[in-house]
């Protein structure tokens, strides 16, 4: 069948002219709606390519295109949705990824990416109901079943957390995140020296990991090992000194115990000077 295409172009400027060489075009042209749609996927195309070269804004623009040049087509709406989560507009990616699910419910990364554009949103049952249906068509997905579980830790089910962490240790015994999780957990159940024990794999498994090392850190503190906290308290702020932060601290799911213990960790004058060191601007320096 053939579409019929109206452009509300009225005429267009030709180079180098600002007033004259009009070309007037016909009100409504017919485009056969197969070609649109190809030339759909060549701009999607282009958005592909520029999103590779960190192009972001410029390949949503495309993006948007594409999708109103291939309004059926399910890859480019999950694109776009994709495009809309790396520019962080989450609440823009919900409904194009919605739509290419209602094209086709058989995607699972469309599904992944609606799970984390609700979990940017705050709306963690959704989010749960999202990734588990992308797991039910992609079960080997290791950071999924690791995004499951930190959907169901914000909802507070801390037991059914553990067990999607451990879902994606099943799949990739050095999947350092899942141990990291794991002790934040224990830890706030009082577990220490479990925590502390998952810490410390996550940080044999990639010692570059700031993250881990700084709650190990915490937990050696606790228990009594303070000349060791001091070291790897040190090492872990000097890989990334975010972590001396407590809102970071939150935004990676420390509970209030562990935000609490790490505080008089960083209290300690050697800690203190390092942090006003790597952060110079910072104001809110944990104090003595």
């Amino acid at each position: 069948m053939l579409a019929r295409f109206t452009l509300s172009l009225g005429l267009v400027l030709l180079s180098g002219s600002l007033a004259t060489a009009q070309v007037v075009l016909p009100r409504t042209l017919e485009l056969n709606a197969k070609e649109m749609e190809q030339n759909g996927f060549i701009v999607a195309q282009e958005a592909l390519q520029l999103a590779q070269f960190q192009q972001f804004q410029d390949a949503l623009v495309r993006a948007k295109l594409a999708v109103q040049l291939a309004p059926q087509a399910h890859e480019i709406w999950a694109l776009l949705g994709g495009l809309y989560l790396t520019v962080n507009q989450p609440k823009d990616a919900v409904p194009a990824l919605e739509q290419s699910l209602k094209l086709n419910d058989k995607n699972p990364g469309a599904y992944f990416n609606l799970g984390s554009a609700h979990f940017r949103l705050g709306q963690y049952g959704a989010s749960v109901r999202a990734i588990e249906q992308g797991l039910a068509l992609k079960p080997d997905a290791t950071e999924e079943w690791f995004n499951l579980g930190n959907a169901y830790l914000k909802l507070g089910q801390k037991d059914r957390a553990i067990e999607q962490y451990r879902r994606s240790l099943r799949l990739d015994r050095r999947f350092w995140p899942a141990y990291t999780n794991i002790g934040l957990v224990l830890y706030e159940q009082g577990n220490i020296r479990q925590a502390a024990k998952n810490w410390e794999q996550a940080a044999d498994i990639d010692p570059k990991a700031s993250e881990p090392k700084l709650a190990l850190a915490t937990a050696l503190l606790q228990l009594g090992n303070e000349a060791r906290a001091l070291q790897l308290a040190e090492e872990a702020l000097r890989l990334d000194s975010r972590y001396g932060t407590v809102e970071f601290q939150r935004e990676n799911l420390w509970g209030d115990r562990l935000v609490a213990d790490t505080q008089v960790l960083l209290a300690k004058p050697p800690l203190r000077a390092l942090m006003s060191q790597l952060q110079p601007e910072q104001s809110a320096l944990p104090q003595p």
